[in-house]
């Protein structure tokens, strides 16, 4: 997770836990002069459009004091939907077995992009078996994970 990123989950998350919510995780995705803060909140109960209505105002409130980011930005606040994003590793041991999608820092035989079965999680690594072969990657290597939505 980038530096901003870890930053802004630790400082966000108390807030986002006085609602009762669980902040998954932050992305920070720039587009030009302006970026856009995405927030990822769950609940055992699901999340409402009201509830992330709730937490965008409590967490602006936070930004606007603390004031971490100093380009312009927007702020979403989002449930992890049907393709729920994987920050950390206790995120992908709840879905071993399933099928995930990564993408990488550093390509790993030439390639940023694998999508398969997440078999196993070992220590600091997961274990993908994805056309026909099984290959294990390094947490700290991975930029984005995603579940695969089964249809």
């Amino acid at each position: 997770m980038a530096r901003l990123e870890q930053q802004l989950t630790e400082m966000l998350t108390p807030a986002v836990e006085a609602l009762g919510f669980e902040l998954l995780g932050v992305e920070m995705a720039r587009a030009g002069r302006s970026a856009t803060l995405r927030m990822y909140i769950d609940s055992p109960n699901g999340v409402t459009v009201d509830n992330c209505a709730e937490v965008s105002h409590q967490v602006s409130s936070v930004l606007d004091v603390e004031d971490p980011i100093q380009s312009e930005y927007f702020l979403e606040v989002s449930s992890p939907g049907l393709d729920r994003p994987l920050f950390v590793p206790e995120h992908f041991q709840k879905v071993v077995g399933s099928d995930i999608e990564i993408k990488l820092v550093v390509p790993v035989a030439g390639r940023r992009r694998f999508k398969g079965k997440l078999v196993a999680i070992e220590g600091d690594m997961i274990q993908l078996a994805y056309e026909g072969k099984e290959d294990r990657f390094a947490f700290s290597n991975i930029d984005k994970a995603n579940l695969v939505p089964q249809f």
